[in-house]
């Protein structure tokens, strides 16, 4: 075969390819396929998972750092604040494990939300080091008033967890139902408990 010869074959392969490439693209004048009522609807629920995943764990990284925050101003309380501490932390990585990433309009939307934690300013990490909080959390100077402000903070997580549920997919939302009944036993813990 001549050089002239190859050339022709590899010129109509390559037009015979890019001909097979047009083909799988749709032409320019139609519009993309629309997505499914099926799958409009999984995207929706995949928003909404994302949106309560970040609620949940800005809620649990808002405890932590009050409990951080207690630590540092009473560092007498570490053998009783510690272990609950631990748990608060495993709890935050536990809730935002397996979530998808968040955009930032969702962001907007989970923290313009009524049902958003009071506290939205994520300072702790889930590994449970502390890290650098724009706004220092304020802690009472008095040891037991310190432990009611944390029981009251556990709480109020817990609440919300609680609420949560009502709008979570099932598998969240047993871990939303665990970790509430963890953060009220460790309300509990944190006042009446002390007394017995």
């Amino acid at each position: 075969m001549t050089t002239t010869g190859r050339r022709a074959l590899l010129v109509a392969g390559a037009a015979a390819g890019a001909s097979a490439l047009a083909g799988c693209t749709s032409p320019s004048g139609e519009q993309p396929r629309r997505p499914s009522a099926a799958e409009l609807e999984a995207e929706r629920v995949a928003r909404t998972e994302a949106a309560l995943r970040l609620r949940s764990v800005t809620a649990a990284r808002g405890l932590l750092e009050r409990y951080d925050a207690a630590l540092a101003a009473h560092p007498v309380l570490a053998p009783r604040l510690n272990p609950l501490r631990r748990a608060v932390a495993a709890h935050t990585k536990a809730l935002g494990e397996g979530g998808t990433t968040v955009s930032p309009a969702t962001t907007a939307t989970a923290s313009a939300s009524p049902s958003a934690s009071a506290s939205t300013s994520p300072s702790a990490s889930a590994s449970g080091k502390p890290t650098a909080s724009p706004t220092p959390v304020r802690v009472a100077t008095d040891p037991g008033a310190a432990l009611r402000e944390l029981a009251a903070a556990e709480r109020t997580a817990s609440e919300g967890h609680t609420a949560a549920l009502l709008t979570a997919p099932p598998e969240y939302a047993r871990l939303l139902a665990s970790v509430a009944a963890s953060g009220a036993a460790h309300a509990y813990l944190l006042t009446e408990g002390a007394q017995a």
